[in-house]
């Protein structure tokens, strides 16, 4: 089974968003996502939490997480959320950036949109993969 790590900074955005869709939508005897970030926040945004509750996906009891090498360890692919020159690295892991804007302090519709934009990134890989 394949290991998927989402990574954004503040890992209560973006990289929180695609793990949620990704178990969602892969088989889950082929692939498996995570996510976590370099400067976990204290919690997943407000707007992230009910924008996803919207979509039926549930990230109220989510935690951020820090990006440790433990955590990385094993994954198959390293999907950063657009984080520039924050965003990780993982030696000999398969590495795509998505560059999204942050959810962050947002209003609503925006997220909504930053939600859509990153839903159908994660439906193309998971298609593209073969993971459904």
């Amino acid at each position: 089974m394949k290991s998927i790590l989402f990574a954004c900074v503040q890992n209560a955005g973006r990289s929180q968003m695609a793990a949620a869709f990704f178990n969602a939508l892969a088989d889950p005897t082929k692939a498996r996502a995570i996510s976590a970030g370099t400067r976990p926040a204290a919690r997943v945004h407000p707007e992230v939490v009910t924008v996803m509750r919207e979509a039926g996906l549930d990230l109220s009891k989510a935690v951020p997480m820090r990006l440790t090498a433990e955590r990385a360890e094993g994954a198959s692919w390293l999907i950063t959320m657009g984080c520039g020159e924050d965003c990780p690295v993982v030696p000999g892991v398969a590495r795509q950036d998505w560059p999204l804007p942050d959810p962050h302090g947002r209003e609503l519709e925006a997220v909504r949109v930053i939600r859509d934009a990153v839903r159908a990134k994660v439906e193309a890989f998971v298609a593209d993969q073969g993971w459904r």
